[in-house]
């Protein structure tokens, strides 16, 4: 695994998810050797379903794969919202809920998306699975990486995409405690046979401080599942990264609910692709260090109340391959990147605050009133897509000058 050499110079990219191949993707068009490395065997699937809304669409014409995004499209119809005991407390239609723009945004799954970057760039990047980054030494003239193969590389710059739980935002900025910004919730998501023959549609249970989900994607006879619950401080269980412990944590939660929710924990409780973890944003004073920088989750996890996360790592991936094309120097490309990008990052992690976690709500009072609300939109469902999926203006960037991106919100313009 030598290094290989560049006009524009070598970069190491930690994670082989969304931000880490699309911010390959476009190093390489700008002309830099590129190497990915992931730490897990393969490409991770998963196809619960994400979506890639506004800006990020436009990141996704101009990279060329819009289109088999566009025949990826799961086109959901519906979201019944259920009360406890299983009845119908209100229908609508999913863009009513996410503020997404029908027939221009697309939701695929996230495996989906995975793989169509990385075929986007697999033939001219390197990939290493199976490994990871253990340790970076920064010097005048690059950063020396050792691998936990116990492998060593050196490269001129090397870029974090490795997720909420980010190896290298541990390494360069600290204990990743620091910058976490719980949000009061715990989820697990799964599979689970679809035995309610759903199909193109999504239900959600409710009771105050608990929740549930099942999501149809398509016509499958899998459904994927989602237990979510609110917890005033993030629990041990969760934070100990034990799966039998955490399991148990879920099912004691649940444990008196009604409706599909037997089913579900007693699922939760055998399958063998349970995730848990707590509801959380990522919130750095800084996206980079010398030679180091984040993109994606691990600079600025927005959390899955705002449905943006995929779209704010292809969004940030172009911004910071750009600035890096048009800067000569790293610490003004860095820099670039974050002034003309953070602005865009900040008004979408501040959708949490906008509504969406009254999807989840914690009191009686409170669930109450976001059902009305949803019975009001299913009369007139919005047009338009929030006004922070579009706030950012994608630059030009031509590889020799800098770009000019802007962030707007309504006619108020900073860059």
């Amino acid at each position: 695994m030598g290094t290989r050499s560049a006009s524009k110079g070598t970069v190491l990219i930690s994670g082989a998810s969304i931000a880490g191949p699309a911010v390959a993707f476009w190093l390489h068009r700008y002309g830099f050797a590129v190497t990915v490395v992931e730490k897990s065997t393969g490409l991770r699937g998963g196809g619960y379903p994400i979506d890639v809304r506004g800006t990020a669409v436009e990141v996704a014409r101009r990279m060329g794969i819009l289109p088999r995004l566009q025949a990826a499209h799961i086109d959901s119809r519906r979201v019944t919202f259920l009360n406890a005991d299983g009845s119908e407390a209100a229908v609508v239609r999913p863009q009513a809920v996410v503020g997404g723009v029908e027939g221009r945004d697309v939701e695929v799954p996230r495996g989906e998306l995975a793989e169509i970057l990385y075929g986007a760039v697999r033939d001219e990047v390197e990939f290493v699975f199976d490994d990871s980054i253990d340790a970076l030494t920064e010097h005048e003239h690059g950063v020396d990486v050792t691998f936990r193969s116990g492998v060593q590389r050196t490269f001129d710059l090397v870029l974090g995409a490795d997720g909420l739980h980010s190896r290298t935002r541990e390494l360069v900025f600290g204990p990743e405690r620091q910058f976490h910004r719980y949000l009061g919730y715990c989820f697990s998501i799964f599979t689970m046979p679809n035995t309610l023959g759903l199909s193109h549609e999504v239900l959600i249970w409710n009771t105050p401080g608990r929740a549930a989900a099942l999501y149809a994607v398509g016509d499958s006879d899998e459904l994927h599942a989602f237990l979510n619950f609110a917890h005033p401080e993030p629990p041990g269980e969760v934070l100990s990264g034990r799966p039998e412990v955490q399991r148990e944590l879920v099912a004691t939660t649940f444990a008196d609910d009604g409706w599909e929710i037997p089913a579900m924990v007693a699922t939760m409780r055998h399958a063998n692709d349970p995730f848990l973890d707590t509801v959380s944003q990522v919130h750095l004073p800084r996206w980079s260090s010398g030679r180091v920088a984040l993109l994606g989750d691990a600079a600025h996890a927005p959390s899955f109340l705002t449905g943006q996360g995929s779209s704010l790592a292809l969004v940030g991936a172009y911004m910071l391959a750009g600035s890096l094309a048009a800067h000569r120097d790293h610490t003004a490309a860095f820099a670039a990147y974050e002034r003309d990008t953070r602005g865009f990052v900040e008004l979408n992690q501040a959708q949490v605050g906008a509504g969406d976690a009254a999807l989840f709500p914690t009191t009686a009072e409170a669930l109450e009133r976001r059902n009305s609300r949803l019975r009001g939109l299913t009369a007139l469902p919005p047009k338009t897509g929030r006004p922070a999926h579009t706030a950012l203006t994608l630059p030009k960037f031509t590889g020799d000058r800098p770009g000019n991106g802007q962030w707007r919100v309504g006619r108020q313009t900073s860059s």
